[in-house]
């Protein structure tokens, strides 16, 4: 179904001043036809058709009245109402004002008592003090703001089938709000369960680190790709992934950010040990060949400034005792030799 906006003019203004004084009217009517009857009770005089047809009027006019209070509907900037008249879409308001239109026209949005954990949603059952009619019409309308959608974390398996737990932010806002009200059946629920569905189809694709042999990109070439590491790129195809799914209902995804990212409980401590033995490694391989420079310059040092010839056994034990002081976990203690090395 397409969007097409409600043709109607901002006659809310002139139309509120002919509600009150139908209003009024009738109660003139009412109140003369009453007083006419009570009269005539005490004096016995007989009704005058006149005032019979002041005291009907009165009452069709204040039915008429309240009927046509239904036509009244305001929006705000960036406010939308869909309107429905006898289960025909009709049209939708969209610029801001105070509009009069069929009074038997309904606003229709199904998602109107949805609660989300999203940024419309915040605080909407805090205040309760506002009249359940204004509360009525206020959930009908439809914002066409950005709207921020946090959902739970979710608890995925990455590409190596490690648990982790991952959780997003998406920010969009409704485009076609025909679509989203008619194309699906609660745009807010289409959208959260959309947001799942595509979050766990791209992670499934990435580790959660860079993995050896492993392709992200699907062109059949191992790559770096991970989910801690390609943030900025997971992110991208989580946005593109859920569009292309609620495109039909008419909602445009601004933004989708990763704001979680950890391993699940029962393997995070595994884990970690495994990311503190990988660093260690890396610290002592980098300790270590910083120490075997240290030992070339040394010796080189020594040979070249001819301060002391030493044979290949003296080397041994001097490369041996400079590793050792360079490479050890603790202070070496050092022990003066006072004799000879020969």
């Amino acid at each position: 179904m397409k969007e097409k906006i409600y043709t109607a003019k901002k006659l809310g203004v002139p139309m509120m001043f002919l509600v009150i004084l139908m209003f009024l009217c009738s109660l003139a009517g009412f109140i003369m036809g009453v007083g006419h009857f009570i009269n005539c009770d005490d004096n016995g005089l007989p009704v005058q058709p006149l005032y019979v047809c002041l005291f009907v009027g009165g009452i069709i006019l204040f039915v008429l009245s309240c009927i046509l209070c239904g036509g009244f509907k305001m929006l705000n900037p960036n406010e939308a109402v869909v309107l429905n008249l006898f289960g025909k879409y009709k049209g939708t308001l969209k610029e801001a004002g105070f509009y009069y239109v069929n009074p038997f026209c309904v606003s229709f949005n199904p998602a109107a008592d949805t609660k989300l954990r999203q940024s419309d949603d915040v605080g909407a059952n805090k205040s309760l003090s506002a009249s359940t009619n204004q509360q009525a019409v206020t959930s009908k309308k439809i914002s066409l703001k950005m709207m921020t959608l946090s959902n739970n974390k979710q608890k995925i398996n990455d590409c190596l089938g490690n648990p982790i737990e991952i959780g997003i932010a998406v920010i969009w806002k409704v485009v076609d709000t025909a679509k989203a009200v008619f194309s699906v059946d609660n745009y807010k629920e289409f959208l959260s369960l959309q947001c799942d569905a595509a979050l766990r189809e791209i992670v499934r694709t990435y580790p959660y680190d860079v993995a050896p042999n492993i392709d992200t990109t699907g062109d059949g070439v191992a790559d770096d790709g991970s989910l801690r590491g390609s943030s900025e790129i997971v992110a991208a195809k989580i946005k593109a992934e859920i569009q292309k799914r609620v495109s039909e209902a008419g909602l445009e995804i601004v933004e989708a950010r990763i704001t979680y990212l950890a391993y699940a409980p029962e393997i995070a401590a595994a884990m970690l040990q495994r990311q503190q033995a990988s660093a260690i490694v890396d610290a002592r391989k980098l300790i270590v060949d910083g120490a075997v420079g240290m030992v070339q310059i040394a010796l080189d040092s020594l040979s070249e400034n001819k301060i002391v010839d030493l044979d290949d056994e003296r080397k041994a034990a001097m490369v041996s005792n400079l590793l050792v002081v360079l490479c050890g976990n603790h202070d070496a203690q050092p022990v003066v030799n006072s004799g000879s090395l020969y």
